[in-house]
């Protein structure tokens, strides 16, 4: 299929404002899934994906659909996470297409991942269709939700496509719109394999499955291909298209996404925004490359019972096999004995790390109070990175200590306004700029880290009713007045 002929696209939204079902519809009504067949949330696999109704996981499929203008086109639809903490998923999949369906909920409006969301597909230079979605509701109001797009987002809030993803209400159109608004991929199938790694998992028969965009060249089984940024070569075992299960395919080629095995070992080996290409004819340059997922939040992980250790230690090889944000290294408590500290992205990253391991490896965990990592200048000039205060340096060693900040986005209805103000004030926050939309605002503060991670989004959903939302990016390191506080029980450190 000539690359005119595909389209690569993306769903971003704020939790809940009804991306997975819009995804579901688009599969039934091009029939690549039979309608009778959707139990609801196809692309979200996970168990906890469906019960908290979250994309956790990035997922790609294959749609075909023939347009009215009579055409028949591959749409690659890359499903994305929607929750903050999981913000590097979304820009790896963002790099994989050209165009995005920007989903906002009829009642709710434009929220801080809408925000978070679009800004990152607009640095990704993706072509933005806004859809309004739950039209059905008495609450919408689509009107209102046009003005914040227009306002907010700085898009044509007319050009917004009105539909109700439960209903199937306006789909259609979407589907037309992504053919004739969201441009083809540029590529040259001629030209030497360059290919991106946007995803992978691990599969225990094959090894890691890598999830490919081929930005130009062919790859088929036999090829021997190398990864640019650690030079190892491997033989290429299989390749396909998921179509929603894996398809093999005799050959992928430029524009198109993908899948291929190559009997990886580990996804540390095949990174998230790694460049593939061919040993024998390789390309020139590597795709732009993305940053390392760096963990923000850490926290001890324990077992209660002592037998369970190694099963411990089993568990999370295993979930580190699939999550290459996730890290963890042993260490030892006086108090709890032997477990790990682990790094995670944010605390919903922590929560479904330790469901997981509760649920799949049936364990019984303590959990520390998360943290966050402090940069300590000693009186020597040595620059280090703490995880734990038991490991800060004796106090007169040290010549200040720094913590991370972020600046964090808060939308909410503006009668609630003054009561965020001084939940801000209280978690040590700096006011930076207000916008009204409406009647709602948007407010922006910068936070030390270390001050919402623990019950600052609970706070501020219970004070708004549950109105508000709450976003977040890394901004720096900052000097902080701070000292290390021992607690001692029976004499001893804990």
């Amino acid at each position: 299929m000539p690359t005119s002929h595909i389209r690569n696209f993306s769903i971003v939204a704020h939790i809940d404002h009804g991306k997975s079902t819009l995804a579901d519809r688009l599969l039934s009504l091009t029939g690549t899934m039979d309608a009778k067949k959707a139990v609801g949330q196809v692309l979200d696999s996970m168990d906890l994906e469906k019960e908290r109704g979250i994309t956790i996981k990035a997922h790609a499929v294959r749609l075909l659909y023939t347009a009215r203008d009579g055409r028949e086109y591959t749409l690659n639809l890359i499903d994305t996470p929607g929750h903050v903490d999981f913000s590097y998923e979304v820009s790896r999949s963002l790099a994989a297409c050209e165009g995005a369906l920007l989903v906002v909920d009829a009642g709710q409006g434009v929220e801080a991942q809408t925000l978070a969301n679009f800004y990152l597909a607009y640095d990704s230079g993706l072509e933005i269709v806004p859809v309004i979605n739950k039209i059905d509701l008495p609450a919408a109001d689509v009107e209102g939700t046009r003005a914040q797009i227009t306002e907010a987002l700085g898009l044509d809030g007319d050009e917004a496509l009105s539909i109700s993803a439960k209903h199937g209400t306006g789909v259609p159109e979407v589907l037309e719109a992504i053919v004739t608004r969201i441009p083809p991929p540029t590529g040259d199938p001629e030209a030497p394999l360059k290919a991106l790694v946007f995803d992978s998992f691990y599969d225990s028969y094959q090894g890691v499955v890598v999830y490919i965009r081929l930005i130009d060249g062919r790859v088929r089984v036999g090829m021997r291909v190398l990864l640019m940024s650690n030079g190892k070569t491997y033989e290429v075992q299989q390749v396909g298209v998921f179509a929603p299960d894996m398809r093999p395919v005799e050959e992928l080629s430029a524009g198109q996404v993908g899948f291929l095995t190559a009997s990886i070992k580990r996804v540390a080996d095949a990174k998230m925004g790694e460049t593939i290409t061919d040993v024998l004819r390789p390309t020139a340059e590597a795709c732009p490359g993305y940053r390392d997922a760096k963990p923000m939040v850490f926290a001890g992980l324990y077992p209660i019972e002592d037998t369970d250790y190694e099963g411990l230690r089993d568990a999370l090889e295993k979930l580190k096999l699939n999550d290459s944000a996730f890290n963890f290294e042993p260490e030892t408590s006086l108090a709890l004995g032997y477990g790990f500290r682990c790094g995670f992205l944010g605390m919903l990253h922590l929560e479904i790390v330790q469901e997981r391991l509760e649920r799949e490896f049936n364990l019984s965990l303590i959990v520390t109070a998360p943290s966050v990592r402090f940069r300590v200048v000693t009186t020597e000039g040595e620059t280090i990175e703490v995880e734990n205060p038991s490991k800060l340096p004796p106090v007169d060693k040290v010549e200040r200590i720094e913590e991370p900040y972020v600046r964090g986005s808060v939308f909410v209805p503006t009668e609630f306004m003054s009561e965020i103000y001084k939940l801000a004030q209280d978690k040590r926050g700096e006011h930076k700029s207000l916008e009204y939309l409406g009647k709602r605002c948007h407010i922006q503060f910068d936070f030390p880290l270390s001050e919402i991670v623990v019950d600052f989004y609970d706070k501020l959903k219970s004070i708004s009713k549950g109105y508000a939302s709450f976003d977040y990016d890394f901004l720096e390191f900052r000097e902080s007045e701070m000292v290390k506080l021992d607690i001692l029980l029976n004499g001893d450190p804990v």
